[in-house]
């Protein structure tokens, strides 16, 4: 790498690390005012444990040679614990990089799943879980799609690989099938399809976090090409062509399905489109990549909607927004893609997506169970009900108590008025 490149990737790392932060206002604008400090801690406190975990082991095992030594294992070796060794190396400086940017994945992946499980599990139980999921989920899979000797990557059929260019296997796929898996086992919240007043409460929240998404997202693509060059160019542009045309997608199913254009929708049709280019804005053309927005856009809005039908309380839409558009852009490049586009490469690309699936679902279940039947992972029913801000944090995200609502409103943000009070997304939305 150039000293550019280095500073360019350097810059993108930044760029990935403000996504966490604003992902934590996304998610924290769309539940009720009791419980949104609980969902801001919830995001930032990935950028904590993914931290550490990345030095002490993580990057080992997903960047370390693979333990067969000659490929095909699931996991690097252990030689970079505590980036023993990292600042002899003559590429350190290469090195010490892309563990900096790759680090910002490990951190953000985590927290994606959190949206879920908004407003009904104890924070201890959150805080083990990520300790645990990043350790023997996404380390593993970041080492199968990205690491040298990882199986994913190394998969060919007629000399064609797997394209997945920014992770949409490794982090949307399996934040979004995580999700699904954790949710299933704490349950739904306490008044899920009954109460009217699980409501978003802070709507320009929610668009100031999907703003520094999209502007974090340059950073999450363009940057994973490690150099500045013309696939640098065509990502950060596909990036940005995807991402519009999906919100145009989902404001039309909106009006067409329900007869309105809301802002949630088109923050929500954002996200769907940065997550469905992930994995192949490197591969497609523009009209292509607007394709892959499109599609994203309306299908992602249609499938939130299936948590209703379905019977699954995924709060803010992990599943309908991350997994969904995960599968959409990991499978529509197998036929877009650039030169390779066909059967084969959409067989690579399903192959890919399926043992993502698998694993992750299966080992999240797991781990998930474990947690509720030792520490628990189910916030206690008073804590739900009456908001988890002040339960485990001590705190409120709103002091009403100087904007003239009186010491009734003001006491700890517990009971806010009706107005205010928020949830869980419109079907619509």
């Amino acid at each position: 790498m150039e000293a550019a490149d280095i500073a360019f990737v350097v810059i993108c790392a930044a760029m990935v690390m403000l996504m966490t932060p604003g992902l934590a206002f996304f998610y924290g604008g769309m539940i009720r005012v009791k419980s949104a400090l609980n969902m801001l801690m919830m995001c930032f406190i990935a950028m904590g444990i993914s931290s550490v975990l990345w030095v002490l082991y993580g990057w080992s095992l997903a960047f370390g040679t693979d333990v067969n030594g000659e490929g095909g294992g699931v996991f690097g070796n252990l030689d970079f614990v505590g980036f023993r060794g990292m600042l002899d190396l003559d590429n350190s400086p290469e090195l010490l990089t892309i563990a900096l940017f790759q680090l910002m994945f490990a951190v953000l992946t985590p927290a994606l799943i959190s949206g879920a499980l908004a407003e009904r599990v104890k924070f201890s139980a959150w805080v083990l879980f990520i300790a645990v999921w990043v350790s023997i989920v996404y380390f593993p899979v970041a080492h199968w799609v990205w690491g040298e000797g990882g199986w994913i990557g190394g998969l060919e059929i007629d000399g064609r690989e797997v394209i997945d260019f920014a992770g949409g296997t490794a982090v949307h796929i399996n934040a979004g099938i995580a999700a699904l898996a954790v949710v299933l086992v704490i349950g739904k919240r306490i008044g899920f399809k009954k109460d009217s007043g699980m409501r978003p409460h802070n709507l320009p929240m929610v668009l100031l976090g999907a703003a520094l998404l999209w502007f974090g997202w340059f950073g999450f693509n363009a940057g994973s090409e490690l150099a500045a060059n013309g696939t640098t160019a065509l990502m950060a542009l596909n990036t940005m062509v995807a991402t519009g045309t999906a919100v145009l997608g989902w404001l039309i199913y909106e009006r067409l399905r329900y007869g309105a254009y809301t802002t949630l929708g088109a923050a929500s049709g954002a996200i769907g489109g940065l997550v469905a280019i992930t994995p192949a804005g490197a591969d497609v053309t523009p009209m292509g990549a607007m394709a892959i927005g499109l599609v994203s856009g309306a299908v992602c809005a249609w499938a939130v909607g299936l948590k209703y039908k379905l019977g699954y309380d995924d709060s803010l839409d992990v599943v309908g927004v991350h997994l969904v558009g995960g599968l959409i852009g990991t499978l529509m490049v197998g036929f877009l893609a650039i030169e390779v586009g066909g059967f084969a490469q959409f067989a690579l690309q399903a192959i890919a997506a399926a043992a993502v699936l698998v694993y992750s679902f299966v080992v999240t279940l797991l781990l998930a169970l474990a947690i509720k039947h030792t520490i628990g992972f189910r916030a206690e029913e008073d804590a739900e009900l009456t908001g988890l801000d002040q339960v485990y944090h001590a705190e409120s995200g709103y002091d009403f108590s100087q904007s003239g609502g009186g010491s009734a409103a003001g006491s700890a943000g517990v009971q806010a008025p009706a107005a205010t009070q928020t949830g869980e997304k419109k079907v619509d939305a």
